[in-house]
């Protein structure tokens, strides 16, 4: 039987993000998930779709220049390689213009991505890939070959409906929010906020779902195992850009995870890092190795908070 170790799957969107002022960059947070995986050793495969364009050659050449698999990635001749255009705020936080009926919007079920789910160790996915029927029904159709499902909550307006989102939570083991994402989805839920605890036992118990983090920005993160819960402090950086800071969170997270052995203490450290180290440099996929990272890690070490 095939080794399943250290293997990961992301589904959804693959893009070029056009920044104000300069080139093009390949975003898309599954993917920037998908890329920092990769950085830290796990194989990982990226299920989506590009055009039958220049924009999607350039795209497929980018992944396999980083050494990632561009097997499961669907060429679409209908429909062109999505690009958004991102402007950023005062506060360095990015906004996207994202185009529809794009490659992404239709990613087909294939035999050779039921293939992959078999043996893989964990499914990452969002919601903005579910917003158009096709890619929605193959990704809830994943879902179910799927051993350990991670959603990354992600709500971009206004692609996404409640009632989705909720079929979504009923499907994932372990959930992301951010602080914003927590609260609107309480509201959505008609649940009144009253502490973060309480917000996640509720969410906890209504999807059945065992593990949830939240990220709290400039006060570090928080995972919940049921009814444990293990808070972490930020790592103070010189923020370059936010921009997929929380993928690379999660990819951090996932990667140690995946080790046999590792403890909560080892994956919370290792996620808060990542995102930290990714925070300090320019853009969601900047270039670096697993031993920068190790200098990084070492040079600013982390512990719980009480």
């Amino acid at each position: 039987m095939e080794d399943k170790k250290n293997k990961a799957v992301c589904f959804g969107e693959v893009l070029w993000d056009i920044f104000p002022g300069e080139q093009k960059r390949v975003g898309g947070a599954p993917f920037n998930v998908a890329y920092h995986l990769s950085r830290m050793g796990v194989e990982t495969h990226m299920i989506s779709s590009v055009g039958d364009d220049q924009l999607g050659h350039d795209l497929l050449q980018k992944m396999k220049n980083w050494n990632i698999s561009t097997e499961h990635i669907q060429i679409n001749t209908e429909y062109p390689t999505s690009t958004v255009i991102a402007s950023m705020d005062e506060n360095n936080d990015a906004h996207y213009d994202i185009v529809e009926n794009v490659a992404w919007d239709f990613i087909d079920t294939t035999n050779a991505d039921e293939e992959i789910l078999n043996k893989a160790d964990v499914l990452v996915f969002g919601t903005l890939a579910a917003r158009n029927e096709t890619s929605k029904n193959t990704l809830f159709h994943l879902l179910e070959l799927s051993s350990y499902n991670v959603f990354d909550i992600n709500l971009r307006e206004p692609y996404y409906e409640i009632s989705m989102i909720k079929d979504l939570l009923h499907k994932a083991d372990l959930a992301k929010f951010n602080k914003a994402e927590l609260r609107m989805m309480l509201d959505f839920l008609g649940k009144t906020y009253t502490n973060e605890e309480d917000s996640i036992h509720y969410l906890q118990d209504q999807f059945d779902l065992q593990e949830i983090i939240i990220s709290k920005g400039s006060k570090g993160a928080l995972y919940a195992d049921k009814d444990d819960f293990y808070l972490y402090p930020t790592i103070p950086v010189t923020i370059k850009d936010t921009v997929g800071s929380g993928d690379s969170f999660l990819a951090g997270f996932l990667s140690k995870k995946l080790e046999k052995g590792s403890s909560v203490d080892e994956t919370m450290i290792q996620a808060v890092s990542l995102g930290a180290f990714i925070t300090s440099q320019e853009g969601a996929c900047p270039e670096y190795t697993v031993e920068d990272f190790n200098r990084f890690k070492s040079e600013y070490p982390l512990s719980a908070l009480k």
